[in-house]
């Protein structure tokens, strides 16, 4: 799943949706046309800027699902200019008169200025420095999934961005060495077995054994026999001469001048410039501006409740002995795993079909894209998360099984499927194609996104996702999991937290397996501030439902509810609930009446 979160940044009251009515101005007054014109012709002139950029589309590339023909520019000259654009355009966005433009356009530049100002701090605090952490690589540039590849035209742009590698990776070794010099590298506890990546394509017997061969197992029937043959033999040929010396020089590069000179301190407080680096990635990935103090306190609080919760489902299953020995339970009885990767797939894809059985209930409107269900690729596949879902596929870890309990699979199914990333990122691709919203519209933010996801694995209890006490508390331990990293993340990066001990804070609250707790905690360090975004994004969503449930009364109707936390896509927090707010004082009635009765 791709983050890109943005930071929020305030710029006037607004009403979003289908039945907002516009305060402040009228799209149809002059006044107003002319604020709104103008405010579109700077996101208009910056979307022609970013496309135009190596690595991107055009417009009707996009709408075809083309990817790019190369990879894009990483090098600082490429950066100063994006530095220089960024800045700009914060000054242009200054001079908007934020109270005379429309509602929609009044949306429009809360999304766009805050995530102009991610960008921004990206670029000044040269994250382009650092450009790997324990969760991601760049030279993950295998596809994950091979049914992309739709058609000759496919193969010929990948091959042509497999001829670009061996200039990509020299840039990125270009910043690497730059960050190292100064202090800004991932902390090297952090980047043990990294290179498993690309020793996996320097190792591989030949251009066939290795991943990048992928999509050339099985190509389309549209492709004829004589070009099929033809693009297999350009393949072997790039991935020999371009792709894999381009992986060898980056492996010796990285295990023998970059990974020795990594910084050993955890903290990203201690980074150059760290206190404000720190508080800007809280910014940019949760969109609220708390203090680490305020969140590590929040989260400290929030784990009380939970564990309540989670002793009560103890108590349920049966299990008399203590809170310790009903976890140790969990992490060794059979009972709790299966034997093969399949039957992991195969209970998740029935998961997911038992939330479509119950979906019309607890939404108006349904996605009309659908997802896929395939296992993480070996390659990547001990360091990664247990699943990982996106519009098209919701992906599966299905590594070291003894560490993939049965009872979090509900969870995590409606966390990554349906009705969260796949279901929300389906949905918001078909908002913005059919309200024809600007392209930065589409962007991901974090604190909404996960904040969503996190929501829909709480709403399975209602929705009757969980048979089982044990399932249930999967789902707790889940919801303390991400409680938790409010006291993690703040611990680790701005009050000293070593990695023992974040690791047993862990192990010592939830249900989860001491392989995703080594992967985790690892993740948290090498990529501050994300993982905060879950559960205050879900605490806003809660929040937002309590407050209409109260407000009112037997006039709430859930599904209405649903739709209008969907209907405007990926915003900040505050943007959400203003949003919401506004929702409420007009009555709840929600963006798909007649899908909601």
């Amino acid at each position: 799943m791709m983050v890109v979160a943005m930071c929020m940044t305030a710029c006037g009251p607004l009403v979003a949706g289908r039945n907002a009515t516009a305060q402040g101005a009228e799209k149809t007054t002059a006044t107003a046309s002319a604020a709104d014109q103008a405010f579109q012709a700077i996101y208009k002139a910056d979307e022609k800027w970013r496309r135009e950029r190596r690595g991107s589309v055009s417009e009707d590339e996009e709408k075809k699902h083309l990817p790019p023909y190369h990879l894009r520019h990483v090098d600082a000259g490429t950066h100063a200019k994006a530095l220089a654009h960024w800045e700009g355009l914060l000054a242009d966005l200054k001079k908007v008169e934020s109270q005379k433009l429309s509602a929609e356009e009044r949306l429009n530049l809360e999304v766009y200025r805050a995530q102009i100002a991610v960008l921004r701090n990206e670029v000044k605090f040269k994250e382009y420095e650092r450009p790997v952490n324990s969760d991601s690589q760049f030279w993950d540039l295998a596809p994950l999934d091979a049914r992309e590849f739709r058609s000759e035209e496919f193969y010929t742009r990948y091959l042509s961005r497999l001829r670009d590698v061996p200039e990509y990776f020299d840039e990125q070794m270009a910043n690497m060495r730059a960050g190292m010099a100064r202090g800004f590298t991932p902390p090297r506890v952090t980047l043990a077995g990294r290179d498993q990546g690309l020793k996996d394509v320097v190792n591989a017997k030949n251009a066939r054994a290795t991943s990048f061969w992928r999509p050339f197992v099985a190509m389309p029937s549209s492709i004829s026999e004589a070009e099929k043959e033809k693009l297999k033999a350009e393949a072997e040929d790039v991935i020999a001469h371009n792709v894999t010396p381009a992986y060898a020089k980056m492996l010796k590069f990285f295990d023998e001048e970059y990974v020795p000179h990594t910084v050993t301190s955890l903290a990203a407080e201690d980074l150059p410039d760290g206190k404000v680096y720190y508080q800007s990635k809280i910014l940019e990935y949760a969109t609220v501006t708390m203090s680490p103090k305020e969140i590590h306190a929040l989260g400290l609080k929030e784990m009380e409740g939970i564990h309540g919760e989670m002793l009560t489902a103890m108590k349920a299953s049966g299990f008399t002995g203590t809170f310790p020995e009903f976890l140790q339970y969990l992490r060794t009885d059979p009972k709790f795993f299966v034997a093969k990767p399949e039957e992991l797939l195969h209970d998740a894809a029935w998961i997911a079909k038992e939330f479509d059985g119950v979906a019309g209930r607890y939404f108006g409107k349904e996605p009309r894209g659908r997802f896929g269900i395939v296992p993480v690729p070996p390659e990547i596949a001990p360091f990664y998360t247990a699943g990982r879902g996106g519009e098209q596929t919701y992906l599966v870890n299905t590594y070291d099984l003894p560490s993939r309990p049965l009872y979090s699979l509900p969870a995590l199914t409606l966390h990554e499927s349906a009705p969260g990333h796949s279901w929300q990122q389906a949905l918001a691709e078909e908002e913005a194609r059919d309200k024809k919203l600007p392209q930065f519209r589409k962007a991901y933010i974090s604190a909404y996104g996960e904040g969503w996801a996190l929501y829909c694995e709480r709403l399975g209890t209602e929705m009757g996702i969980y048979h089982t006490p044990y399932e249930t508390f999967g789902m707790l331990s889940y919801q303390a999991w991400r409680a938790a990293r409010l006291v993690v993340d703040t611990g680790i990066h701005s009050q000293g937290w070593t990695r023992e001990q974040a690791r047993q804070y862990l192990h010592d609250n939830t249900g989860l397996s001491d392989h995703e707790i080594e992967t985790e905690v690892d993740r948290y360090i090498s990529w501050p501030g994300q993982s905060l975004s879950y559960y205050l994004g879900e605490m806003t969503i809660v929040k937002e439902r309590k407050k209409a449930e109260q407000a009112l009364g037997a006039k709430f109707n859930l599904r209405a509810f649903h739709d209008a936390v969907l209907e405007t896509g990926s915003v900040p927090l505050p943007v959400l609930e203003e949003h919401l707010d506004a929702w409420i004082a007009r009555g709840g009635v929600g963006p798909f009446v007649e899908m909601e009765q």
